[in-house]
């Protein structure tokens, strides 16, 4: 079948946009990087028979760090029929490069692996919206952490969004990763509950990020 063309304000083309850009997240996001959307600016949707429907997109996306500096990136989503339990297929391709963050990332690192006590805290952002300084690495991996879990558990129903970190603990390891241990409450803007989840984030600045458990 041929792939329609979605006004991009549609509501399912922001669900598939939300996908791809939690995706991209978890991907390439880390401690000195938080990818946002600016705008969604061309979205097509494909009904593949006996498979699912396939959502292309067209993105703008911006560091929230560098403001000024945004990319363009295609991302396909395909999101399988009648099914609960497989995440979403994505795709994305980023268009020109995204700023490098290895300095600030190398200092985060350091800084964290050389705390006597580790690190734990709570509320981020607190609930008047402010996020510590100290505390904006930790927050931006907390975005790298739910990207992952609403690139997995995203349906066409769903629109989910960080609404906040309630709690975060440092874990030592015999390794060189840095352990955090959340839990993210996550708002889905369709049915409008905020659920709280469990995610184990690793992280090293030269193997990035992933998440052992949720």
């Amino acid at each position: 079948s041929v792939a329609m063309e979605l006004p991009p304000s549609h509501f399912s083309a922001a669900r598939a946009a939300a996908v791809a850009v939690g995706y991209l997240r978890y991907l390439r996001g880390g401690p000195g990087r938080g990818l946002e959307l600016r705008e969604l600016r061309r979205a097509r949707r494909q009904d593949i028979d006996d498979v699912g429907h396939k959502y292309y997109l067209e993105l703008e996306l911006e560091d929230v760090l560098d403001k000024d500096r945004t990319v363009n990136c295609t991302a396909e989503v395909l999101y399988h029929l009648g099914s609960k339990t497989s995440a979403p297929d994505v795709q994305v391709t980023v268009q020109g490069e995204l700023r490098s963050t290895e300095e600030a990332e190398q200092e985060f690192y350091n800084r964290i692996r050389s705390l006597e006590k580790e690190l734990v805290a709570e509320n981020i952002p607190d609930s008047h919206g402010n996020v510590p300084p100290e505390l904006e690495p930790i927050h931006l991996l907390a975005w790298v952490a739910s990207g992952y879990l609403i690139w997995q558990n995203s349906t066409e129903n769903t629109t989910f969004h960080l609404a906040q970190v309630k709690h975060v603990k440092q874990v030592k390891r015999s390794d060189e990763d840095l352990q955090f241990d959340y839990v993210l409450l996550l708002h889905d803007m369709v049915s409008q509950e905020v659920l709280p989840w469990e995610v184990t984030l690793l992280w090293h600045p030269q193997r990035g990020a992933r998440v052992s458990q949720s």
